[in-house]
């Protein structure tokens, strides 16, 4: 039998920068039974152009990109709260660095798994950092060609670093027509390795039909309310989502079984009751 899908709920930027709201959100996580949840980290001045840090955008934080960048982002002392918090209750964290900055952040921590986002896949100098680490990593293939995903492939395997790739297509929220979810066994075959899925729809339909495609992973945005301030709120999936998401998942993964076809016990005496008519001495 397979081994379980790792379910990973993406908190990403969607706590606002709020640590009461972090912590709602590990904790809902943990009760609907994900297995990790993940972060972004991001250094915002190697990230963003100084010319686009300075263009005017209302939020809670000010009135310019850099106010809701820096509003978005968490502290060294935060991730040290996260970490012990996560610790206390008995969940995993991890978090996909931006920059290498952030990746050299995210080392202070003793994370057992790295994330290489879509838009990172292309970073070479920061696949080559992760790679080398040699914990497992999880690397989005959205927005991507096979030329970027073989490059990313043949740097993890040159350095011996295990590593499973994860369909996504990069659209918040994603339409159900683009999941195109025949790239899952496409790159399973293509690479030899597991395969995972990073949704952005809404609803849980088509990350339901992933899980039922032998996917390793299965990653999620996660919310308390989608009508709450962020880009990726939309895209999230509310507590009641959450829960019925897992607990789908979980039933679609045994009833998936192993493919060997076989009469079970329960079935005899139907068989018996059922076929009472047929003689099957008659020539």
């Amino acid at each position: 039998m397979n081994k379980p899908i790792t379910i990973i709920a993406e908190l990403g930027i969607n706590h606002n920068g709020d640590m009461s709201i972090v912590k709602d959100l590990i904790d809902l996580a943990k009760q609907c039974g994900c297995d990790l949840v993940k972060f972004q980290k991001r250094d915002i001045n190697k990230v963003y152009t100084q010319e686009f840090l300075d263009k005017p955008r209302e939020s809670p934080w000010g009135d310019t990109q850099r106010d809701q960048k820096e509003g978005l982002e968490l502290s060294f002392e935060n991730y040290q709260e996260i970490d012990n918090y996560c610790e206390k209750i008995g969940i995993e964290w991890f978090a996909s660095a931006w920059d290498l900055n952030s990746q050299e952040f995210l080392n202070q921590f003793d994370c057992k798994y790295n994330k290489i986002a879509s838009a990172l896949i292309v970073h070479e100098d920061l696949l080559k950092m992760v790679a080398k680490q040699k914990q497992h990593t999880f690397i989005s293939t959205g927005m991507s060609s096979y030329k970027d995903i073989d490059n990313a492939v043949k740097i993890f395997r040159e350095e011996n670093c295990s590593f499973e790739l994860m369909h996504t297509v990069s659209t918040y929220p994603m339409k159900d027509e683009d999941a195109n979810l025949k790239v899952i066994d496409v790159l399973r075959k293509k690479y030899n390795c597991k395969v995972g899925y990073s949704g952005h729809e809404v609803g849980l339909a088509v990350s339901y039909a992933a899980a039922a495609m032998g996917i390793s992973s299965l990653e999620r945005h996660i919310t308390l309310d989608r009508s709450m301030y962020g880009s990726d709120q939309s895209a999230s999936i509310e507590p009641n989502g959450l829960r019925q998401l897992v607990m789908t998942v979980r039933k679609i993964e045994k009833a998936m079984g192993d493919g060997i076809k076989r009469v079970i016990d329960e079935e005899l005496p139907i068989a018996e009751k059922l076929r009472a008519h047929i003689n099957f001495d008659e020539p």
